[in-house]
C-alpha cells in the first residue's frame, strides 16, 4: 500500500510522511502498535473528507447566491431607467422643454408657488381664527368674539384673549423658519390681540377700581366686609388670568437683570396711592423740598408698612393659588404679595427719581445727601421686608441705589463728589492747630499713643466704609476703596514720612547748620515728642489696617476680588472695571498678581501695600527714635565718663552709696525722657527701646570706663552702687512697663565686671570664719589657666564673660596691676 502511494506523492508531501513515521515508529516495538496508528489515520482521513464534501457544498450554495444577486440587481437597474426616462418624458411634456434641465428648473418654480400658496392659506386661516376672536374695536361691530363675552362671561374671554395670545406668539416663532414672510400679517395680529387685552384691562380694572372706592382704598380703616371681599378677590383673579399669557411669554433667562413685572391688580390699587405721591412730591408743595429727599422715601417706606400686613394677608391665598395654577415656569411672579406690592411702589419712586437728579446734580451736597439716603432706603427694604423679586436668583435685591449709579451712570459723579468731601476733610483734620498734638486720652494706656490727627483720619476713614458698604455693585466698592480710603491713608503715610525725614534733617550737623535749627525744638523731650508723633500714629493706623482686613466687609470684598481674578486669567479682562490685576494689585496687595494660585493669594488682604508701608515707616521711626534716646544717654554720660579718680577714692560709711555726682545729668535724662516715654508708647515697643538704650548703656559704661581706670575696692563699691543708682531710676520711670526682673537682668554682663571688680581683700581674720572668695584667690586661679579660670567665674556665677575678659577687668584693680 505504501508502495503504491508514495509515486504519488510531492517531495514535500513524502517528506512530511517521512518524519511523521519516523516520529512514531523509532524501535522494534512500535511495530506492535502499528494497527492502532492504522486505524487511527483512517478515522482522521475519513473525517477530512467529510469536511471537504461539506466545503465544496457551501461554495456551491455561496455561488449560486451570488449569480442570482447579480441578475436582481441587474433587473432593478432596468427598472430604475425605465421609470428614469418615463420621468423625463413626462417632465419635458409638462414644461415643454426638450432640455430636461429647463424642464426641472420650470417644474421646482411650480413646486414653489403651491407652496407659497399653501402658506398663504395657512396665513389666512389664521387671521380667519383672529378675526372671529378679536373683539369689535372703534366702530366694527361683531356679535361673536372677546369683547361681547366680557360682559356675560368674563373667563371665557380670557380664553379667546389667550388663544388670540397663543398665534401671535405662534407667528412669531414660525418666522425665522419662513425667512420673515408675511411680516404684515404677524403684525396685524399681533396688534389685534394687544387691543383686545387693552379693552379687557381696562374694563377689569374700572370694576376693580368701582370695588375699591366702596372699601375706601387706601384708608387706614378699610371696609371690607365679605362680599366685598369675595367681588374684590374675583377681580383680581380676573386681572391676573389677563396677564398670565404676557408673564409666560416673557423671557425669563434675564430676570436678574431688568425689572419684574407689576401684577394689574396691584397697578390698579397703587394708582391712587401714586396720585397722592404726586400731590405731595411736585410742584410747590412744603413737602417737596430738594434738601430733603428723605421726605418721599420715608414715604414710600411708610406706605409699605401700612399696607405690606393687607397684602399679606388677603392678596397672598390668592396668589397662591395662582401660583398652582400656572406650573413652576411662572410661580416665581406669585410667590409673595408683600414683595408683589413693593414691586408696583418702586416705579413711583424711579419716576421721580429720573426727574429729581438732573436738580440736584450741580450741588455736591445734596448729591451726596440723596444717594446716602437712597442707600438707607434699600437696606431698610432688604433689611425689614427681606426683598427680592425674583426668590430663584443668586444674592440680593441691588437695589435702587445700583440703579441710578450704574444704569443710569451716576457712579462717577458720586464718587468724584465723595472723594472732593473726603479729601476736604482730611485737609481740614492736618490742617487743625492741635493735629499734630498726642492724644492721650484717645486709646488705652497701654497701647502707644497716635496724634490727634491719626484718630480723626481713622475716624474719617471708617465714615467712608460706612458710606460706600451698602453699595451691591464689587467694581464701585473697590473703586471707593482705591479712590478714596488708599488715597488718604497714602497721604498721611507722605505727611509722616516728610515729617520724620525733617526731623533727621534738623539734627544733622549740615542741617544744623545750613537751617539755623533752634537745638531745643529737637533736643531732649521736644525731639523724641516729634518721633513719637510719627512713630505712634504709624502704629496705630498699620494696627486699623490689620483690623480692617479682618473685618467681615474687607474678607468679603477680597475673596471677591480673588473670585474675579480666577475667572478672568484665560480671557484677560479687567477685576473690576478699567482697573487691570496690576493696577488692583498695585494699590492693594501684590498676592492679587498671585490670584492663579490660590493657595498664595489667600494669605493677602486689601491694604497689604498700605500696611507695608506703614510698617517700614513705623520700623523706621522706632530705629530713630531708639538711635536718638541712645544719643542722649551717651551724651548724658560723657561727664561721668571723665571721672579720673576711681584709683584714689576712699572708703566712706554711708548706706546706701550717693551715686557719683557726675552721674546726675545721665540720671536726669534717664528719668526725664524715659518717664515721657512710658507715657507715650506702648509696653512692646517702649521695652525693645529702653533695651537697647540699656544695652547701650552698658557697652558705654564697659569700654569708656571701666577697662580704662583703676579701681580700689571702694571706687569699684562705688561703681556698683552708681549702676545700681542709674538701674532704679530706670526702673521708675518705666513704671508698669518695667522689664521682667529689673534693667539689671539687662546689665548682665557689666554686673558681672562689677562683680569681679569689687572683690575685697580677705585678711588673716577671714580665714577662721567661712568667707567669699577673695581677690587674690580668685587673681590667682583666674590666671592660671582656662580651665581654672572656667571653673572659678562658674563658682562666682558668671556666665556671660570670658576668660580674657575676666582677667581685663581683675586687672582693672589697683592691687593687681600694681
Amino acid at each position: 500500500m505504501m508502495a503504491t502511494s508514495l509515486p504519488e506523492l510531492s517531495a514535500h508531501e513524502r517528506t512530511r510522511v517521512e518524519d511523521y513515521l519516523n516520529d512514531k515508529i523509532q524501535v522494534s516495538a512500535d511495530f506492535e502498535s502499528l494497527d492502532s496508528l492504522l486505524s487511527t489515520l483512517r478515522a482522521q482521513h475519513e473525517l477530512q473528507r467529510k469536511q471537504l464534501a461539506e466545503a465544496q457544498e457551501t461554495l456551491s450554495q455561496a455561488t449560486k447566491a451570488s449569480t442570482d444577486h447579480a441578475e436582481a440587481t441587474r433587473k432593478r437597474a432596468e427598472v430604475f431607467n425605465e421609470q428614469q426616462a418615463d420621468i423625463d418624458r413626462r417632465l419635458k411634456a409638462l414644461t415643454g422643454s426638450d432640455a430636461s434641465d429647463e424642464a426641472t428648473r420650470r417644474f421646482e418654480a411650480s413646486i414653489e408657488k403651491l407652496r407659497r400658496l399653501e402658506l398663504s392659506r395657512g396665513y389666512v386661516s389664521l387671521l380667519k381664527e383672529a378675526e372671529e376672536l378679536r373683539a369689535p374695536i372703534a366702530k366694527t361691530s361683531y356679535s361673536k368674539g372677546a369683547l361681547k363675552s366680557i360682559q356675560s362671561s368674563s373667563r371665557s374671554s380670557i380664553e379667546s384673549y389667550s388663544r388670540l395670545r397663543n398665534i401671535v406668539q405662534a407667528l412669531k416663532a414660525a418666522q425665522p423658519a419662513a425667512e420673515g414672510a408675511a411680516p404684515h400679517l404677524v403684525d396685524y395680529v399681533d396688534k389685534l390681540a394687544s387691543a383686545l387685552r387693552e379693552q379687557m384691562r381696562s374694563d377689569f380694572s374700572k370694576r376693580l377700581q368701582g370695588t375699591l372706592e366702596k372699601m375706601k382704598w387706601p384708608s387706614k380703616d378699610l371696609y371690607f366686609p365679605d362680599d366685598l371681599k369675595t367681588q374684590w378677590e374675583d377681580q383680581v383673579g380676573l386681572l391676573l388670568d389677563l396677564q398670565t399669557p404676557e408673564l409666560r411669554s416673557r423671557d425669563t433667562s434675564d430676570r436678574g437683570t431688568v425689572n419684574p413685572t407689576v401684577l394689574l391688580p396691584l397697578n390698579v390699587m397703587v394708582h391712587s396711592l401714586e396720585l397722592r405721591f404726586k400731590y405731595h412730591f411736585s410742584g410747590d408743595r412744603p413737602t417737596n423740598r430738594i434738601e430733603k429727599p428723605e421726605y418721599f422715601l420715608a414715604h414710600i417706606s411708610d406706605l409699605i408698612n401700612t399696607f405690606g400686613g393687607f397684602f399679606a394677608s388677603s392678596l397672598q391665598p390668592i396668589l397662591d393659588q395662582k401660583a398652582q395654577a400656572v406650573g413652576s415656569d411662572l410661580e416665581w411672579n406669585f410667590y409673595n404679595a408683600s414683595h408683589a406690592f413693593i414691586t408696583a411702589l418702586l416705579p413711583i419712586l424711579r419716576h421721580k427719581i429720573t426727574r429729581y437728579l438732573p436738580q440736584i446734580s450741580n450741588y455736591p451736597q445734596l448729591l451726596s445727601h440723596f444717594v446716602h439716603e437712597l442707600m438707607n432706603f434699600d437696606n431698610d427694604i432688604r433689611e425689614s421686608w427681606n426683598y427680592l423679586p425674583d426668590p430663584y436668583t443668586d444674592g440680593t435685591w441691588r437695589g435702587l441705589t445700583w440703579e441710578v449709579l450704574t444704569e443710569q451712570g451716576w457712579f462717577e459723579r458720586w464718587l468724584q463728589v465723595e472723594k472732593e468731601f473726603a479729601l476736604a476733610r482730611y485737609k481740614e483734620i492736618v490742617d487743625a492747630p492741635d493735629s499734630g498734638h498726642i492724644d492721650y486720652e484717645g486709646v488705652e494706656s497701654s497701647v502707644t499713643k497716635p496724634t490727634k490727627a491719626a484718630i480723626r483720619v481713622n475716624d474719617l476713614l471708617e465714615t467712608i466704609t460706612e458710606r460706600y458698604q451698602p453699595l451691591s455693585s464689587f467694581s464701585q466698592k473697590l473703586r471707593f476703596l482705591i479712590d478714596i480710603q488708599i488715597t488718604i491713608f497714602d497721604q498721611f503715610h507722605e505727611r509722616l514720612h516728610s515729617a520724620l525725614e525733617a526731623y533727621l534733617a534738623m539734627t544733622s550737623t549740615i542741617g544744623r547748620t545750613v537751617q539755623g535749627t533752634d537745638g531745643a525744638s529737637v533736643e531732649g523731650v521736644a525731639g523724641l515728642e516729634r518721633l513719637c508723633r510719627v512713630f505712634g500714629s504709624a502704629e496705630y493706623l498699620e494696627k486699623k489696617m490689620d483690623d480692617w482686613s479682618n473685618e467681615v466687609f474687607f474678607v468679603e470684598l477680597w475673596s471677591e476680588l480673588q473670585e474675579r481674578v480666577q475667572q478672568n486669567k484665560d480671557t484677560g479682562k479687567n477685576v473690576a472695571g478699567s482697573m487691570t490685576v496690576a493696577d488692583v494689585a498695585s494699590r492693594t496687595s501684590q498676592a492679587v498678581a498671585n490670584g492663579t494660585d490660590h493657595d498664595a493669594s489667600s494669605e493677602g488682604a486689601l491694604f497689604d501695600e498700605t500696611a507695608s508701608a506703614y510698617r517700614h515707616l513705623r520700623l523706621r521711626s522706632e530705629s530713630v527714635l531708639t538711635s536718638t534716646l541712645t544719643s542722649n544717654i551717651r551724651s548724658a554720660l560723657k561727664p561721668y565718663s571723665r571721672v579720673s579718680t576711681w584709683a584714689t577714692i576712699s572708703a566712706t560709711v554711708s548706706s546706701p552709696l550717693p551715686p557719683t555726682p557726675d552721674l546726675a545729668p545721665v540720671l536726669r535724662t534717664l528719668s526725664t525722657e524715659i518717664a515721657f516715654l512710658s507715657r507715650t508708647l506702648g509696653i512692646a515697643p517702649l521695652r525693645r527701646i529702653i533695651r537697647q538704650v540699656l544695652l547701650s548703656i552698658q557697652t558705654y559704661i564697659w569700654s569708656n570706663i571701666l577697662v580704662r581706670n583703676s579701681f580700689s575696692t571702694a571706687s569699684a563699691t562705688q561703681l556698683t552702687s552708681d549702676v545700681e543708682h542709674l538701674c532704679t531710676v530706670v526702673d521708675v520711670a518705666l513704671g508698669p512697663a518695667a522689664q521682667p526682673g529689673g534693667s539689671a537682668s539687662i546689665l548682665q554682663k557689666l554686673n558681672e565686671g562689677l562683680t569681679l571688680l569689687g572683690l575685697r581683700v580677705n585678711t588673716e581674720d577671714d580665714t577662721q570664719d567661712p568667707a567669699p572668695l577673695g581677690l587674690w584667690e580668685v587673681e590667682k586661679r583666674l590666671f592660671k589657666d582656662n580651665e581654672s579660670a572656667r571653673e572659678m567665674l562658674a563658682e562666682l556665677n558668671i556666665e556671660t564673660l570670658a576668660e580674657a575678659e575676666a582677667r581685663s577687668v581683675l586687672e582693672r584693680r589697683v592691687e593687681i596691676g600694681n
